[in-house]
């Protein structure tokens, strides 16, 4: 079962006339304002839709709301209120009641409303945030993620007292006794993300709540992008099953996350379901009995980019087994099929995202929904909504049943939203890369390509640097944004890329400045030897994380036979410069343990192998750095002393410095000036 939908050939789109097209091409303005399309829920009898759309005012100032539209109709209706900010939808089990989370009155608090209409009622009004909340199968409780002090068991005034009394003290100082001292963005406050539950029904807003697992120190969701999709409800709703790695202060070196089963009422003690597993087990999903668990598990302590394997636990037994053990591709999520025989679940495969539904008893698996990225989804009956993006669009909602019928759009495309601006067409190529092993990867047209023409060329390296610039979209390394201004645009896939088998994913791993290298090199020949249309004499390097750690890289290890430099330009964005000193300085330690095979004073040669300060003699390319005050992943100092490097050596080079940003940049007019830096660097350096 495979429902696909039609990308316009290459070829084809070539051939059409320029005056069909449309007049620009698409610009950073362009994207920021573009509405955003998320979370896809469903009724459970599968009718009803419900989704998030956010939208920004001509301040670039965002707000969100929710959505409703029947599938076998096209009337959409607006739920939430005008002038408010929403997110995380969900259904109650009757399908009557809409849950979602808002800061309208000043805090993230659960809000309900009836899906037929009327206005919200805030549900809780704790003295925190409510960060994440799942209600119960039978829709009477519901557990509730807010960051709490290990010693205010169930209090959550205790917690903000003395939040506030932090806030108050005229001294500024802080000590700490153990890492994380610093987590991503944000330094620590001695708070976990602690789960709570409450009654749901009650007609005085909730103020208290009851903790649970209380004895087990650790995140969940675990920080920072962890979410609820670690924690589930037994279907009776007397138990919770949490993924949650112990907070014994080796977090920064472990990524040993346990599924802990605890009961929904506080008591009893809490037990470990996975302690054979040092590595990392994580999204617990029960069977409609209660008598399995399945859940994701990878097999390598301290790797975080390990395949991620289905796994089925009879709960009476403990005995577990791999539901898939053949399908070489790492899992995101579980759904299962309401006669539960199937998993839904999306993974990385060859430069897409699809969509997959696993057979449980065989391990058989089924591609039901390529091309493209494959992101949230919900199922429901023979129902089956998703959101998808492209290289040519943001996500969109999409609706199509399980039994093979017709995808079709319900929410409009970029092009459908920017109507006079044309998108660069692309194609997925293959070339002979390291080890002679095929790598994969991508050229986007300029938007306003003739043939016969040459283009100056972005050339773009995914960080990771267990990523992939495949078939999607992204609001921060967008392809869509160079070929808007007159570019054309080549991506590799390189050795350690995900999606294309797991030894391929490990390959990067010891071999930072080796592989990866060959084949951008080798990439690179085979994109000019293969499109015309590439000026290989006029090209700038552009990456972040480890792709800004490339172009570091690049500076000083790959040079033409005659001494040149391949680039005119690198951009190196938040990047690694000092592959030593990233090893303490960075807060999430079995990173770099593990890409480098061990601690820096046990493997230091292993560090300085690829090392691109060592090489920083040689450089001479003219280069952008970029860096945010808030990147504790890949820390300021590692992009100011490339700055220095380059300037204390008088090479053409800038300094974009973002005071309020992280490892992204994220706040929209911070976003519209590191376009306009960027494309300003390439015009400067390519003339176009």
């Amino acid at each position: 079962m495979k429902l696909r939908h039609a990308i316009l050939p290459l070829a084809l789109a070539c051939a059409m006339p320029f005056a069909a097209h449309a007049e620009r091409g698409f610009t950073v303005q362009d994207m920021v304002k573009l509405d955003r399309y998320s979370s896809p829920t469903l009724t459970p009898d599968g009718k009803t839709l419900v989704y998030a759309k956010r939208t920004v005012n001509g301040d670039l100032k965002a707000t969100s709301a929710l959505y409703a539209r029947a599938l076998n109709g096209d009337k959409v209706r607006r739920l939430t209120p005008e002038g408010w900010n929403v997110n995380s939808p969900t259904m109650s089990p009757d399908g009557k009641t809409l849950y979602f989370l808002s800061a309208k009155n000043g805090s993230s608090q659960l809000y309900s409303m009836p899906l037929s209409g009327g206005a919200p009622v805030q549900l809780t009004e704790f003295a925190l945030d409510v960060d994440g909340y799942k209600v119960s199968p039978d829709g009477k409780h519901v557990a509730i993620a807010a960051g709490a002090y290990a010693d205010c068991k169930a209090d959550f005034a205790c917690t903000k007292k003395k939040l506030d009394a932090t806030a108050s003290n005229k001294a500024s100082g802080v000590v700490y006794d153990r890492l994380f001292v610093r987590h991503w963005d944000t330094w620590g406050d001695g708070r976990y993300n602690r789960v709570f539950v409450a009654p749901l029904g009650g007609k005085a807003k909730l103020s208290q709540a009851t903790l649970i697992g209380g004895e087990l120190a650790g995140d969940i969701p675990s920080k920072p992008f962890g979410d609820l999709s670690d924690l589930a409800w037994s279907p009776d709703g007397k138990q919770l099953a949490m993924s949650i790695r112990s907070g014994d202060g080796k977090e920064p070196w472990s990524t040993n996350f346990d599924i802990w089963l605890v009961n929904a009422d506080g008591t009893g003690a809490a037990r470990n379901l996975t302690a054979a597993n040092l590595a990392w087990d994580s999204g617990p999903v029960f069977s409609a009995d209660g008598k399995t668990l399945y859940y994701k598990a990878m097999k390598r302590p301290g790797f975080e980019a390990d395949r991620n394997a289905l796994m089925a636990m009879d709960l009476a037994s403990g005995n577990t087994r791999e539901i898939s053990p053949k399908w070489d591709r790492s899992v995101d999520g579980i759904t299962l099929s309401a006669d539960g025989k199937t998993i839904y679940t999306t993974a990385g495969d060859v430069g897409e995202h699809p969509l997959y539904a696993v057979d449980i008893a065989s391990g058989g698996v089924t591609e039901l929904v390529g091309d493209g990225s494959v992101g949230a989804f919900d199922v429901a009956g023979d129902q089956l909504v998703f959101s998808r993006n492209s290289l040519k669009s943001g996500d969109q909602i999409f609706a199509g049943g399980l039994g093979g019928d017709a995808v079709r759009a319900l929410t409009p495309s970029a092009s459908e939203q920017v109507k006079d601006v044309r998108f660069g067409d692309y194609e997925q190529f293959t070339f002979r890369g390291a080890d002679n092993d095929t790598v994969h990867g991508y050229v986007v047209k300029p938007w306003n390509y003739q043939e016969g023409k040459k283009y100056p060329v972005a050339f773009l390296i995914h960080g990771g640097p267990q990523g992939s610039f495949g078939n999607g979209w992204s609001y921060r390394w967008n392809p869509q944004t160079y070929a808007g201004q007159g570019y054309a645009v080549v991506m590799i896939d390189f050795h350690g890329s995900t999606g294309y088998g797991q030894a391929f994913t490990d390959s990067i791993s010891g071999e930072w400045g080796g592989k990866p290298l060959e084949d951008l090199k080798k990439g690179w020949a085979a994109a000019q030897e293969k499109y015309a249309f590439i000026d290989g004499d006029n090209a700038c390097a552009l990456g972040a994380s480890y792709g800004g750690y490339m172009t570091n890289w690049i500076a000083g290890n790959w040079f033409n036979r005659d001494g040149s430099t391949p680039f005119k330009c690198l951009v190196t964005h938040n990047g690694v410069f000092d592959t030593l000193s990233m090893g303490l300085v960075t807060e999430e330690l079995w990173f770099t343990e593990w890409e480098f095979g061990g601690t820096v004073w046990d493997k230091r040669d292993n560090y300085e192998k690829f090392n691109p300060a060592r090489h920083v003699g040689k450089w001479k390319t003219p280069t952008l750095i970029v860096a945010g005050q808030n990147d504790f992943r890949v820390p300021i100092d590692q992009s100011l002393s490339a700055f220095t490097a380059l300037q204390r050596q008088g090479i053409e080079s800038k300094l974009l410095y973002f005071p309020d940003e992280n490892h992204w940049v994220l706040k929209p007019h911070n976003s519209v000036l590191w376009h306009d830096t960027v494309n300003a660097w390439l015009k400067q350096h390519l003339g176009q």
